[in-house]
């Protein structure tokens, strides 16, 4: 799996910066996950989304500079404007390590056990679920459903078809077959994959 090429595109330039810092603290908040994700489930699709979104935040980074270099008129300027790059910067340095974990997927399953130990071991783990047509949380938003709150799982991305919804909105509605990646404890997974396959009917707010 080769490192795509990423072309710097003009039209960010014409977005605000706080719409840039926005779009990139989005794609950072999920970028890593879905590397682990990748590596975890063996997926190479899920490894070209983070290479996709690894190219995003590349543009956005090229975008915030050419900003900031327009705005700085005086020291002080670029002063005020150093401090916006540095975090443009931070978001960079996540999404390459993003993009360093997926390359893992190029090393035989069998030379990374390491890896498989080291997930085991932690505390919060990603998982996937496919939402049932007969589950409770189909044609609900998540904001109402309250997944989080509920079963203690964050929807780090949603697969639906052949679209990607990452880092999800509260007021995004799920859809029957979606596929669910999700980051949590065991505990709370068991209770969200119940709900999902319809094993179990979604608690309903008692107010």
């Amino acid at each position: 799996m080769s490192r795509r090429k990423c072309f710097q595109r003009i039209d960010n330039v014409e977005k605000s910066v706080r719409e840039l810092l926005t779009e990139m603290k989005d794609i950072s908040e999920v970028i890593v996950d879905l590397a682990y994700a990748a590596i975890i489930f063996d997926s190479r699709e899920i490894a070209e989304e983070v290479e996709d979104l690894e190219c995003q935040i590349n543009t956005l980074n090229y975008g915030i500079r050419i900003k900031a270099m327009m705005a700085a008129r005086t020291m002080d300027d670029a002063i005020k404007l150093s401090g916006l790059l540095q975090v443009a910067s931070a978001a960079g340095v996540m999404s390459n390590a993003a993009g360093d974990i997926v390359k893992l997927l190029n090393v035989d399953v069998g030379e990374r056990p390491f890896f498989s130990t080291m997930l085991r071991e932690a505390e919060e783990k990603i998982r996937m679920t496919h939402l049932s047509e007969r589950s409770d949380m189909v044609n609900r938003v998540i904001g109402d459903l309250g997944v989080e709150s509920e079963t203690g799982m964050r929807i780090i991305a949603i697969k639906r078809m052949k679209r990607w919804i990452y880092d999800p909105d509260r007021d995004v509605k799920l859809k029957a077959k979606d596929l669910l990646i999700v980051r949590g404890t065991e505990d709370g997974y068991e209770r969200l994959r119940s709900y999902a396959a319809a094993e179990h009917p979604w608690p309903e707010d008692d107010d």
